[in-house]
């Protein structure tokens, strides 16, 4: 990695979000709600603005430890694919729950998971549970329906009206899953199974695209490019800047080149079978000087797997492992009891934390890493590894597909 620019003042980041539906506007404006709230906070100032262009971003001018910075930042979007990927009706969704329990049971990957971190397991099991339970309770609707009919003689009339009784349960519950998640969970946890850790082509070819825009702005006048990834987004931007490496897409004389992953889930993806590519990416990446890598999570997030090393855990750590600097984000001691308890049972507010602000703010502050005068190397150049990450190579899958990737 280039140590020749360590102030920055002008930076390009580009954000890939996890599994999510929503369109990229929330994240601006989770973006602006935060930022104010950590600079009143930490003492300093950001100032947004939209950003022209044909991808949904916005600028964002810090001043910050006496350092005046621009930043541009892009969503690199696939909301899209992601909402094609739950369209799946009711009928459907079970199927999808069936075929992604069998593969992550029948491949040992659930118990080998359980091994690293109880809480994203759990988390992916709490679908599955609320799913079940919500069949159940409609099948024992159609069952009182039909035995009540049956008393009057009538028990086939009773189990018809019993059915549609049922279904419509069925899709009452469907309809208030935005307080559960138990469909969008199982939807997410199915997208990774039903292609057994590959990638649908579908993604292959955006993240191909995001590639491409992120080679541009290597060539281009910035200080510094900074690709953050946010729970799933951290194994796709793996494999997006492996490529980029690969391709010597990264010239010697261009910008610093950063990567930043928050609250990754890479194991629940390179614990299956085919995520050969994914474990070559991460072996490949953890080596090389081109870029700066630094992982951020926290025990505090049940949806992550917290201090995991996943090049590690995943089993394909090489000789001279570089990448990526694993540190948590502490909630315990960034966040006031009082936070803290605002989000005691809202796990996904938890999982959200790693771009909020921190009321008692450590090392790890998300808007001074966008939008402050040091790059991120600069930044941690002191940084230790958490002293509680996690090693333990408990993958059975360490095939990795070989060097010219398909």
């Amino acid at each position: 990695m280039s140590e020749r620019v360590q102030e920055v003042k002008r930076r390009r980041v580009f954000y890939i979000p996890g599994y999510d539906p929503i369109p990229p506007r929330r994240y601006r404006e989770l973006y602006r709600k935060e930022g104010a709230a950590q600079a009143e906070i930490s003492g300093y100032s950001l100032n947004l603005a939209p950003k022209k262009g044909r991808n949904f971003g916005w600028s964002v001018r810090g001043e910050i430890d006496g350092a005046t910075t621009q930043s541009e930042i892009d969503v690199l979007i696939w909301s899209d694919i992601v909402q094609d990927s739950m369209e799946a009706g009711i009928f459907r969704t079970y199927l999808i729950l069936l075929r992604t329990a069998w593969i992550y049971i029948s491949t040992g990957a659930l118990f080998r998971l359980m091994k690293l971190r109880r809480g994203p397991v759990i988390a992916a099991l709490y679908p599955i549970g609320v799913l079940l339970a919500q069949l159940l309770i409609a099948l024992l609707l159609v069952w009182a329906i039909t035995w009540s009919a049956g008393l009057m003689g009538a028990a086939w009339i009773g189990l018809g009206l019993g059915l549609i009784a049922g279904y419509a349960l069925l899709r009452w519950f469907k309809a208030k899953d935005g307080k559960l998640f138990a469909y969008y969970l199982m939807h997410d946890y199915g997208f990774s199974a039903r292609w057994r850790g590959g990638n649908p082509p579908m993604l292959e070819a955006r993240m191909a695209a995001f590639r491409a825009e992120i080679a541009k702005a290597l060539t281009q006048d910035w200080d510094e490019v900074l690709l953050v990834g946010h729970s799933s987004g951290a194994h796709l931007g793996v494999s997006i800047l492996a490529d980029l490496i690969r391709a010597g897409e990264v010239p010697e004389t261009g910008p610093v080149l950063s990567f930043l992953t928050l609250g990754h889930v890479v194991p629940m993806v390179s614990y299956l079978p085919k995520a050969k590519v994914l474990r070559r990416d991460l072996a490949y990446l953890s080596t090389r000087p081109e870029l700066f890598w630094l992982d951020v999570t926290a025990p505090g997030d049940p949806c992550s797997f917290a201090l995991c090393d996943p090049i590690k855990v995943s089993g394909v750590a090489p000789e001279g492992q570089k990448w990526p600097l694993v540190i948590s984000a502490a909630f315990t001691q960034t966040l006031s009891p009082e936070k803290q308890a605002t989000m005691k049972r809202r796990f996904f507010r938890r999982h959200f934390q790693y771009l909020c602000a921190f009321d008692r703010p450590g090392d790890y502050d998300y808007f001074k890493i966008t939008a402050g005068g040091k790059t991120l190397a600069t930044r941690f150049a002191e940084a230790m590894p958490s002293p509680s990450r996690i090693d333990t190579p408990a993958n059975k899958f360490i095939e990795m597909a070989p060097e010219d990737r398909p």
